[in-house]
């Protein structure tokens, strides 16, 4: 495991003034600082921001000249073709804006690229397909601000074309390259005035339909119906819970108890999750990678014909065969990061950025067993597998480390590479992996620094402290995820009075920690016990990183520390 440096949060503030102001504890307020809220307007906002918070979609660039279009198409019953793209998000954003044009009465279908065959986005094989099946307008989503060529296709081909997405405006010697498309709407275009531009394409879709459904004479609240989607995608699709994004998400999250589909429900009820009580957590480490694992080991369609069946039985057949796929995909992930870990023990742990080839495993898992080594390594790390006409990767990288700009240095070496400063895709021939690995460990410009993971406390704070109150409060700061990551406390000093490892795999330790004025609490922490014991070894003094909670158990209520960190003295 990567060394870890416990950092504290050290942003300034009128705590007590805006507890004062605001209602609320010093240490909340604090923690809202933190998360880089400043001024009244914003920390109102957050703690009381309704869905009349929403910014306004006519902002969009292209939204009134979309909408008109799209009205006089269906007015005049042309056949519409949503194109989207094979993850959450683009999951979402098809169900979305397909329920909206079958309410609209439009003759509508929709298409989801395939993964492997088709890579991603709009493609010229679903183009061709398009014009043969005379669709007169193809409306993307999440996906053909980079499309080009292939609506250039489609232009040529007679067809109208809609883009909507959320994705970096490919640049050119002149600026910003438009696809020629009939309207783009994209809050990522620099001549878009609309006001926070980190939304995911589900929400992009869904302003969408606010207008549209608005220009229609469409009630309001069959809008707000989808509100949960665009929640889900959001969550699904790792953007930052700020601003507009936080808000959506907070009121999605409220629907979920009431939706009205029937997939949603039964794939929940396979999770054991209750709806009434779901958190941003749950759509991203239950819900999210259900959806997803139809994409990524047979198709997207899975999921959305899940989330669009009116059928009981058919729901529940399809949220069975999603949470089975997830399942094969959690084992087939654990298998891969594991033969991954012993490659890079046995023969690149000198490396500072981690190459490794696992050519058996299945491509649409690379980017998350990269996440994987990135995390235990504290290094760049990208996975490659062999595909089917060359060798396709994913990374991940750390902060310090411009995953897209140190590839661009090699870009001799590969067939076709794109991606962010985090992350990235790519493919390269197999006989370049070797000489690709040592390029790039080369011209790292990494430190031993780099590969030390920082660890963000928000408060040092003693456990005598926390009060059933005070674990209350910081309700109001959820969702968590993120942009707004669960706050995490600190103590140093603390007295192991007892500590038991249980589970059967032995992962988690249930713990009483006493404070040197005698204060004792309890604690639980859900890790490798059996490391836990051997870190231990007779030591009683320890510090902590952790989160306080209200564990109910028969009727009882204690207070106890979630001990995300801990060091032995």
């Amino acid at each position: 495991m990567a060394e870890e440096i416990w950092m504290v949060q050290t942003k300034k503030a009128d705590f007590t003034g805006i507890a004062k102001q605001f209602g609320i504890d010093p240490v909340t307020a604090r923690i809202i600082r933190n998360r880089g809220i400043e001024g009244e307007n914003n920390i109102n906002r957050y703690l009381n921001g309704t869905m009349d918070a929403l910014y306004d979609p006519r902002l969009m660039k292209d939204m009134d000249k979309a909408v008109a279009i799209l009205k006089e198409k269906i007015n005049s019953k042309k056949k519409i073709r949503i194109v989207g793209d094979y993850d959450i998000d683009g999951v979402c954003s098809t169900y979305i804006l397909y329920n909206a044009f079958l309410r609209l009465g439009a003759p509508v279908d929709y298409d989801i690229p395939d993964r492997i065959r088709d890579g991603y986005g709009i493609n010229e094989s679903i183009i061709e397909k398009a014009a043969e099946q005379g669709i007169d307008t193809i409306l993307t989503c999440d996906n053909g601000i980079s499309a080009f060529s292939q609506i250039e296709l489609a232009k040529q081909k007679g067809m109208t074309v809609i883009v909507t997405d959320h994705h970096e405006v490919p640049l050119g010697n002149g600026g910003e390259v438009l696809p020629p498309a009939d309207a783009v709407i994209d809050p990522k275009r620099s001549e878009c005035n609309y006001p926070f531009p980190e939304i995911c394409g589900a929400v992009v879709a869904w302003k969408l339909v606010q207008v549209l459904y608005g220009e229609c004479g469409v009630p309001q609240k069959e809008w707000e119906e989808l509100l949960e989607f665009a929640a889900i995608a959001t969550v699904g699709d790792v953007m930052r819970l700020q601003d507009e994004n936080r808000i959506i998400v907070k009121y999605g999250l409220r629907r979920m108890e009431q939706t009205k589909s029937i997939g949603l429900r039964k794939l929940a009820g396979k999770n054991n999750l209750d709806l009434s009580q779901i958190t941003a957590y749950h759509i991203g480490f239950v819900i999210g990678p259900c959806l997803n694992a139809g994409g990524r080991l047979q198709t997207a369609k899975l999921a959305l014909s899940l989330l669009l069946s009116q059928d009981e039985e058919e729901a529940d057949r399809l949220a069975t065969e999603l949470k089975e796929l997830n399942d094969m995909r959690k084992d087939m992930t654990e298998q891969g990061t594991e033969a991954a870990k012993v490659m890079v023990d046995s023969c690149y742990m000198q490396d500072k950025v981690l190459v490794v080839y696992l050519p058996e495993c299945h491509e649409s898992l690379a980017g998350i067993i990269a996440g994987r080594l990135r995390e235990h390594y504290q290094k760049p790390s990208i996975v490659l597998t062999r595909g089917e006409e060359a060798v396709k990767g994913s990374g991940r990288s750390i902060e310090s480390y411009h995953m897209f700009q140190k590839l661009s240095e090699v870009k001799e070496l590969m067939l076709k590479f794109g991606g962010h400063p985090m992350a990235a895709g790519l493919s390269l021939e197999e006989q370049n992996i070797d000489e690709f690995r040592k390029r790039l460990n080369e011209n790292s410009g990494l430190c031993e620094e780099d590969f030390k993971a920082k660890v963000w406390i928000d408060v040092p704070m003693p456990v005598d402290y926390m009060t059933e109150r005070l674990i209350k409060e910081f309700r109001c700061l959820e969702p968590f995820g993120q942009g707004n990551e669960k706050p995490m406390f600190a103590q140093k000093n603390l007295r192991v009075r007892n500590a038991r490892v249980i589970g059967r795999n032995r992962n988690v330790v249930k713990l009483t920690l006493e404070e040197q004025n005698g204060f004792a609490m309890e604690a639980i922490y859900f890790g490798d016990g059996v490391s836990f014991e051997e870190e231990r070894n007779g030591r009683r003094d320890m510090d902590i990183v952790y989160y306080p909670e209200i564990n109910e158990y028969n009727g009882n209520k204690t207070l106890q520390a979630v001990v995300r960190r801990y060091k032995f003295h």
